[in-house]
This record gives C-alpha cells, sequence and structure tokens, in this order.
C-alpha cells in the first residue's frame, strides 16, 4: 500500500503554500491498468461521476431506446438547473403521464445565475426539477415504468436500484462493498479507483454494433459528448473541457473530488480521486491526465483556467498558481 501521493500543488510567492493528495488509475480496455499514481485498490464513492453507469439499464431493458441524445445526456447530467435543463426534463416527465412531484431527488437553488435571480425576483422556490440530478431521476423513473415496478425508485432494494447494482458490479468488474446515499437520495454504490477506471475502459471501447449493454454504452458516451452543455453547463469544468477536446473525450465529475474521463479513440479509462474532497484539485487532476494523454491542449484557456492556473486577488494582481505536482502526470 502507498498511500495517496501529491498531485496538485498551490504555489504563492514562489513557496509551496497546499497541496491536495489523491489516487488515479488509467485502465486500457486492451491491456488492464496501465498508469496509477497512489493506490489503485482504494475503495471510494464515484458519486455522480457513475452517472453512465446509473444509466446503463434504462438503455439496456430497451425502456429508453427511443430516447433522444438530448435525454441520454440528461440522464448523465449534473446540470445547472437553467432554463433549458429543466424545461427538458420536465417535458420528458410529461411524456411519461408523470410530474415533478414523482422524482424522489428533492430540490435545491440552482447553480444557475439566471434562473436562480429568476427565481429571487419571482419570489418563487426552486422544485426538483432544478436538481442537478433531475436527469438521471428520469431515468430511473422510465425505467420503473418499464419494470412495473413502484414509485419509491430510489429503496435500495427497489428493482430499479437492483438493475444498477447489477450493472455497476459486472462493469467494474467487483462487488460492491456497500452503498452510501448520495445527495440526490439514490444509492451510490462504492467501488475501487482501479475499478471505476475499468468501468470507464468498458464505455471507451463499447460499439454500436455490440451486444445490448456495449450499445447502451456507446450511445451514452456519444450523447454525452454531443451536448457537454446539457451534462453540466456553463462555466463547469465538464462542459468546457469536452468542448476543448472537440468530442475526442467524455468526461463526469462527482462530489468530493472525483472525475473520470473516456477516450474511445485510446480504448482508455480514467478515474481518480482527491482525498480531501476539493474541486480544483480534482480538475486539475483531471486536466492534467488528458493532456498527458493527448486529448487536450495544454494551452487552451479551458486548460489554464484550471491547470497552471494564475490565481489573482480582487485587484487582478497576479498572487499564484495552481499546477500539478511533480511526478503526477
Amino acid at each position: 500500500m502507498t498511500g495517496p501521493v501529491k498531485m496538485v500543488e498551490l504555489w504563492r510567492g514562489g513557496l509551496l503554500e497546499s497541496w491536495h493528495v489523491g489516487h488515479a488509475a488509467v485502465w486500457s480496455a486492451d491491456a488492464g491498468l496501465i498508469e496509477h499514481w497512489g493506490e489503485p485498490e482504494t475503495v471510494i464513492f464515484p458519486r455522480s461521476s457513475c452517472k453512465m453507469l446509473q444509466a446503463l439499464p434504462l438503455l439496456e431493458s430497451g425502456a429508453g431506446e427511443g430516447l433522444s441524445s438530448e435525454r441520454l445526456a440528461l440522464a448523465c447530467a449534473s446540470h445547472q438547473g437553467s432554463e433549458r435543463h429543466t424545461r427538458q426534463v420536465g417535458r420528458w416527465l410529461s411524456e411519461l403521464g408523470l410530474g415533478e412531484g414523482d422524482l424522489r431527488c428533492g430540490a435545491h437553488m440552482p447553480a444557475d445565475v439566471a434562473e436562480r435571480d429568476r427565481l429571487v425576483r419571482a419570489h418563487e422556490a426552486p422544485c426538483q426539477l432544478h436538481n442537478n440530478c433531475s436527469g438521471k431521476h428520469a431515468g430511473f423513473l422510465m425505467l420503473s415504468q418499464r419494470l412495473k415496478a413502484g414509485p419509491e425508485y430510489v429503496e435500495i432494494d427497489h428493482p430499479v436500484q437492483r438493475a444498477v447494482r447489477a450493472a455497476f458490479e459486472e462493469v467494474t468488474g467487483e462487488e460492491s462493498p456497500g452503498f452510501g446515499i448520495d445527495g440526490c437520495s439514490a444509492p451510490n454504490f462504492a467501488t475501487t479507483v482501479a475499478g471505476l477506471a475499468r468501468a470507464m475502459a468498458f464505455f471507451a471501447a463499447a460499439s454500436a454494433g455490440g451486444g445490448a449493454r456495449e450499445r447502451a454504452a456507446a450511445r451514452l458516451v456519444e450523447a454525452m459528448i454531443a451536448h457537454p452543455d446539457l451534462v453540466a453547463g456553463e462555466g463547469r469544468a465538464c462542459t468546457e473541457l469536452m468542448r476543448a477536446m472537440r468530442g475526442r473525450a467524455a468526461i463526469k465529475t462527482g462530489a468530493e473530488a472525483v472525475f473520470v474521463a473516456i477516450v474511445p479513440e485510446k480504448r482508455l479509462g480514467i478515474a481518480l480521486k482527491i482525498v480531501d474532497g476539493a474541486t480544483r484539485a480534482s480538475e486539475a487532476a483531471i486536466a492534467a491526465l488528458l493532456v498527458r494523454h493527448g486529448m487536450l491542449d495544454a494551452g487552451h484557456p479551458a486548460t489554464l483556467k484550471r491547470l497552471n492556473a494564475v490565481q489573482s486577488n480582487w485587484r487582478g494582481i497576479e498572487t499564484g498558481i495552481i499546477r500539478k505536482a511533480e511526478g503526477f502526470a
């Protein structure tokens, strides 16, 4: 056991001020684990980084066969709760004969500034459509209808979650040691960093001409790449970095500093976890790994916003820089 390693550093005045440690794994669909930092067998909660895995049963079951790529992207999304996001999820539910009240994700104020300001001006409370996971939950409801199951689809013994767990364990190649309840109330199954990377490599190698699971995975990856704005939103790392890569990879963040990448042209899956849960570090680390593997231009503005990112104070004076640690990526 090597323990976590230093991945990201903050320098100020020529001195190392702060640093973040973590674990990362790069898995090849052809050669297995090809690179790692820290301990790849560390067990983590993937949080929202695994929404593609949670969406597999929706397509494998046939329930989502006719879904548009926009709705598949939303099923994998941690969206901003913008008017576009909420409108699309609302229409999806309406077509299922359901409404916002059938969701079990809870409500929170949207991250989208325009929609948040609209709610404040109108003295309106946010609803469950604004929840960043509402697209995933719409997919769960669609699957639940197909399975003729009950309305409490987030319960651990519900047929929806049993299907999710089965797919999760088969694609990670590991029996999950347990689960936690995510912010959206759905179970989040634990796995290792290596298992999560292995799952992403499966998605990277999935073919539209393969079996039902491969076809499902390929459609989800294509949807994410086609609609980076639906997967997250303006200003977010997932959206901006996918745009910067021009369709060459799909990436997804998760709470508590988890990040994954799916690289179809190289049949690679990447997973990382920053131990202290710092988002600035997970964004810098995934950018560093994508640069390392030739997916992302180190000089692109979206990269420089997160890696080798100059820090400025309120007067615009440069104060420091966030960069990868020596020996990482």
